[in-house]
């Protein structure tokens, strides 16, 4: 049996997604009342027919925005799960519009990283695009993101990120109201968060190669579509975008030893890295270096397009 927990902001001042998401779970889903209660809010439960559980947790706030509250709680009630979810909304001035995306957690900047499950991330995002597609939800497209944590846009403390050494993913709906609101994406969110562990059934998700990306905007078609593809099983385990890689001076010796964390906080080997062409030499020079070391190649995000071809 594994195990997978989920957080749901209820308040819909605070998040437009995860209420609705949760209601169609408790619409569609045979959900248990648990006998304990996360933070005063209600924790439900529900068995897969091969036995894995799957807690769904209500809360106040999303669960990043009040980090110092939840923390204990995490570690009390969910330190043996296998994976951890934050249902959420994704905004913001330039976002793209109609997608689903699911995300890894951590702060560039700040060198801190949540663990990550290569697999797991995968699994989530190949059944949101295999439900996009039987849901014929032709006009949203399934993404994944740079590496980041909403709390830290809150003011929480970053050093919080790594004290739940659980893997846990931002999954979303950006980037507009109207698709927040649009009830076909949110029940091909809800009755994916169920595939988180389609590796059971599915033994040739696990025989995956994982890649460290670095540089790039904060959505890279080429990043995402290297996960989606069937051409090859390929997964990412976190992904550090050119703008927070300069904020984070990580072409600096100094903290070369972070890339190693960030890295370490992967939770399968890593195969391969790339590398976007807009990263700079110093950037270039210290990712290659960690290459040489980890004694895996290094290459050029291009590469990615043609999958079979990749030298891994």
């Amino acid at each position: 049996m594994r195990k997978a927990v989920y957080f749901f902001c209820t308040d819909y001042e605070r998040d437009e997604v995860a209420p609705r998401v949760l209601n169609y779970l408790k619409e569609n889903y045979d959900l248990k009342l648990s006998d304990f209660k996360f933070a005063n809010r209600d924790v439900y439960e529900y068995h897969d027919d091969r036995g894995n559980l799957f807690s769904f947790v209500e809360t106040d706030k999303v669960l990043s925005y009040d980090y110092d509250l939840y923390i204990p709680l995490l570690n009390k009630y969910f330190k043996d799960y296998d994976v951890a979810g934050v249902v959420n909304w994704h905004g913001g001035k330039n976002a793209p519009d109609k997608i689903l995306t699911v995300h890894s957690t951590g702060d560039v900047v700040g060198k801190i990283f949540a663990p990550s499950n290569p697999v797991y991330l995968r699994n989530l995002l190949l059944a949101i695009e295999e439900n996009r597609v039987k849901s014929s939800l032709d006009d949203f497209t399934t993404m994944t993101e740079a590496t980041h944590w909403t709390g830290t846009i809150q003011g929480q403390d970053i050093n919080l990120i790594d004290k739940y050494q659980v893997p846990i993913f931002d999954i979303e709906i950006g980037s507009t109201l109207e698709s927040w609101k649009n009830p076909v994406a949110e029940s091909v969110l809800a009755n994916s968060l169920f595939r988180v562990f389609d590796d059971d059934i599915k033994p040739e998700l696990k025989d995956i190669k994982v890649l460290l990306c670095t540089g790039g905007m904060h959505f890279e078609e080429t990043f995402s579509n290297i996960i989606i593809n069937t051409e090859k099983p390929v997964s990412i385990g976190h992904i550090l975008s050119n703008q927070w890689m300069v904020q984070g001076e990580y072409d600096k010796e100094e903290n070369y030893q972070y890339l190693k964390k960030c890295v370490d906080s992967i939770s399968m080997k890593v195969d391969g890295i790339v590398i976007h062409d807009n990263l700079k030499s110093a950037y270039k020079n210290a990712v290659k270096k960690l290459g040489e070391e980890l004694g895996v190649p290094v290459f050029k995000h291009k590469k990615l397009k043609k999958p079979s071809d990749l030298p891994i």
